[in-house]
This record gives C-alpha cells, sequence and structure tokens, in this order.
C-alpha cells in the first residue's frame, strides 16, 4: 500500500525554471558572464550557492576564489539573484500549476495518502503559497531543512519521517537526475517526470499528470511490488 508521495516542486508542481534562468542570466550580466540556457540546465537540482558556484566556474577570474572574504560575496550574490527570482515567484498563480497536478493531488488526499514536498530550494513554501496549494501537502521540506543537496538523500529521508512512513511506502515523483539518484539512494521508488522515458533512470517515466491519476499509480504500485 501506498503511505505518501514525496514531489520535488520545480517541474513537477509548476515550471518556474525561465524565472530562475532570468535571474541568474541578470547576475551573470553583471559579473561579465556568458550564461546560455543549456548552462541553465546544468543547475537543476543543484543548491542555490552550488548553482552560484557552476556560474562563477564559467569566469576563469572565479575559479580559485576561496576564504571567508570569497564566501561571504557569494552568499551576497545568491541573495541577489533570489530577490530577482522572488519578483517572479509573486507573479505566480493557481492557473500556473502544471497540467492535471491538481487534480492528482486532490485524488491522493480522497485515497488517504499522504503527501509532502521536498525541495532544494528555500522559497518552496513561498511557491507553494502563490498557488494556494498549501492545503494538499502535509509538509513541506525545503532548502532551509537540510545541510546537503540532492543528489544527496538527506532531504528525502527527513520528508518521509515527517509523513510518519518508511521508505519502501512511499514513492517520489521527480523531473532531475540528482533527484532520481537521491531517491536510489534513500531506497525509494522513483516515479520520474520528463518527455521522453530513456532521460530518466527512473522506476517509471511519466510525461505528466494529465493521464495519470490514482488509478494508474496503484497500477504501478503493484507491478514494482509484484514482478512478472
Amino acid at each position: 500500500m501506498i503511505g505518501g508521495l514525496i514531489f520535488d516542486l520545480d517541474g513537477v508542481i509548476v515550471d518556474t525554471s525561465e524565472f530562475h534562468y532570468q535571474a541568474w542570466k541578470r547576475l551573470a550580466a553583471e559579473l561579465g558572464i556568458a550564461f546560455t540556457r543549456d548552462d541553465n540546465e546544468k543547475l537543476k537540482g543543484l543548491s542555490r550557492l552550488e548553482s552560484l558556484d557552476t556560474i562563477l566556474s564559467l569566469a576563469n577570474p572565479y575559479n580559485h576564489q576561496t576564504g571567508v572574504a570569497a564566501q561571504s560575496r557569494k552568499i551576497e550574490l545568491a541573495k541577489r539573484k533570489n530577490s530577482w527570482y522572488l519578483e517572479f515567484v509573486r507573479n505566480l498563480a493557481p492557473d500556473d500549476i502544471l497540467p492535471g497536478v491538481e487534480n492528482f493531488l486532490v485524488e491522493c488526499r480522497q485515497s488517504g495518502i499522504k503527501t509532502a514536498i521536498a525541495s532544494s530550494s528555500k522559497n518552496a513554501k513561498a511557491v507553494i503559497d502563490s498557488l494556494a496549494i498549501s492545503h494538499l501537502f502535509d509538509c513541506i521540506v525545503d532548502g532551509t531543512r537540510v545541510a546537503k543537496a540532492k543528489p544527496n538523500p538527506q532531504i528525502f529521508l527527513i520528508a518521509v519521517k515527517k509523513l510518519n512512513e518508511k521508505p519502501g511506502s512511499c514513492i517520489i515523483l521527480e523531473d532531475a537526475l540528482a533527484g532520481v539518484e537521491a531517491a536510489r539512494l534513500a531506497r525509494i521508488r522513483c516515479i520520474g517526470i520528463a518527455p521522453e522515458p530513456a532521460l530518466l533512470p527512473a522506476d517509471l517515466v511519466i510525461p505528466g499528470f494529465l493521464n495519470f491519476g490514482i488509478k494508474e499509480l496503484c497500477s504501478f504500485d503493484r507491478l514494482i511490488r509484484n514482478p512478472a
């Protein structure tokens, strides 16, 4: 029986990747760093400071900056990027929820399945509040609650504990390689969200939630528990 579903946020519930891209691009431009959409794809699943380090690595002058002063500067830059990102987030509305997601969440609640958000973003609560769906989740575990970002499984294990479930009774829904790897390390089944199955090494890959409900979820659960 499925006890809990653990959702990544960006790319699963809502797509704010364009917001991140525009904010990072603005910061990169201020630093004189060329930053493309391909570069932005490399940031999927990374924490804010890890993302910043990736961007800074594109410019040689920043490659070897270390020490307290450098770290303080990075924190200031990351905060500046986040303030621009939050300007976009404030304009989010329920209509921005990805197709089929809200109906799926409502079905989960009606079926007694617990739900959680497990996102590396420190803005997860702000995003969920803007979408007006906080009532559809039992808990939110975000980047303020963990010391290690995905692919470390810490965030998923915390979510499992908060749901008062065991890893074996939960399923993770992820769209990033780092998240799928974190699920594997946590020994939790994972459904990947991607346009093509080959893009994610998850237990099951679906393109989205428009044609995926509780019936399909339970079929997946039975298949994994009782393989032919």
